[in-house]
């Protein structure tokens, strides 16, 4: 499972066996059932996750109670509580996972000591920052200026087996929609 980071980390940086045995030591691994947290409201955030296998949603509960997502994440892509992280502060969303997942994990220490004992891994980094901030950029301004069938389509587009891991609710709340209308953009989109 570890050759999916290592071919992660190769789409932006070659590494030697060695020098990606050294970063694999780094992480530890984290198996998790469906329902399971990896960060909760409130408490330490140690690690971000690298997602070998699962799916996982990250997500803030508002004052009324209401599930507000703000990502999801599958195999081969990043997730954490990121200002918790950087700043190792108190978490201020909670991250569950929708189905059983196996994670590697890197402690802000760790990444900290590899960047700056490894170029590679730090440029590495840098760039998986910056395609994170242009993604975040690209959700709000869809947010701000898309209808709900516009948010829809993006989203079909971008990342179809999205609609085939999380159930219809979820997709419902990352998009600001209804179930309902969720339900009719479906059945339009057909």
């Amino acid at each position: 499972m570890s050759q999916i980071l290592r071919q992660q980390i190769e789409k932006i940086t070659e590494l030697t066996d060695e020098e990606f045995d050294y970063v694999l030591s780094h992480f530890t691994n984290k198996k998790l059932k469906k329902h399971q947290f990896i960060i909760q409201e409130g408490e330490n955030v140690p690690n971000d996750f690298f997602i070998l296998d699962g799916c996982l949603k990250s997500y803030f509960t508002d004052k009324n109670g209401k599930e507000h997502i703000l990502a999801f994440g599958m195999q081969d892509w990043w997730i954490t509580d990121y200002e918790a992280y950087y700043n190792q502060s108190k978490a201020t969303i909670n991250i569950d996972c929708i189905e059983d997942s196996e994670l590697l994990c890197l402690s802000f220490e760790n990444r900290e000591k590899l960047c700056a004992e490894l170029h590679k891994i730090e440029h590495f980094f840098r760039k998986k920052t910056n395609k994170r901030n242009v993604a975040l950029q690209q959700r709000i301004l869809s947010l701000l200026s898309n209808n709900a069938k516009e948010k829809y389509d993006q989203l079909l587009q971008l990342y179809p087996q999205l609609f085939q891991k999380v159930p219809k609710q979820l997709i419902a709340s990352y998009l600001g929609v209804t179930r309902e209308t969720l339900s009719r953009l479906n059945s339009a989109s057909k």
